[in-house]
């Protein structure tokens, strides 16, 4: 299923669109998009989305605790978001890429720190907090699978609001994927162990 959300996300980065300035990036396919900041593409819209996701997945793992199932999910969800939220920085850092909003060119990479383009932080930090969900639950409850329509939403809303180029979003969403899976398959949630035992238990069960 995470192979399927990325090729989605893919052919959406690949629609092209009469408002492209230029074309070219690593891949050769990105071009800024008609300009939209209205409706569901809303740039508050986005900031719902990624902090909705950040309260939802450090509240249900303080409140799980590791006590169950889902409880373990959800601190998985919370070693997948901080880890690769680091990594994205720190590819930030190194690659320096102008925004589509703040130029035309889509190959201007190492501009200075200020510039931050690549990769998206928010498709990986949305990609990251669903892909452990998805990987426990997607067989047992394929509704589970409509999770996936979040970074899709996020990478689409980066670009109308010229944020992200295509390829911005399409490593964002692979370095979550990645770091999602990762923090599925590792013996026990990283954080929660390097957390006081209490967390382990979650309110739910403490009072």
């Amino acid at each position: 299923m995470h192979r399927a959300t990325i090729t989605l996300v893919c052919c959406l980065a690949l629609l092209g669109s009469p408002f492209a300035h230029a074309s070219g990036g690593p891949l050769g396919i990105d071009h800024r998009l008609h300009y939209d900041d209205h409706g569901i593409w809303k740039r508050s819209t986005q900031l719902d989305l990624e902090y909705g996701a950040a309260l939802t997945i450090a509240g249900g793992a303080l409140v799980l605790g590791d006590h169950n199932r889902l409880g373990d999910t959800f601190w998985r969800s919370v070693d997948a978001v901080a880890f690769s939220s680091v990594a994205s920085a720190a590819m930030k850092v190194t690659f320096q890429r102008e925004r589509p909003r703040d130029t035309s060119h889509p190959d201007r990479f190492f501009q200075g720190i200020h510039n931050n383009s690549f990769p998206s932080g928010e498709v990986t930090m949305v990609s990251a907090a669903v892909t452990p969900f998805v990987a426990t639950y997607g067989r047992e409850h394929p509704a589970v699978y409509a999770l996936e329509l979040l970074p899709v939403y996020d990478a689409i809303a980066r670009m109308k609001v010229r944020g992200h180029w295509q390829t911005d979003v399409l490593a964002g969403a692979a370095l979550g994927t990645g770091f999602g899976l990762w923090a599925t398959h590792t013996r026990s949630p990283v954080i929660l162990g390097w957390l006081p035992g209490g967390f382990q238990i979650g309110l739910a069960y403490r009072f």
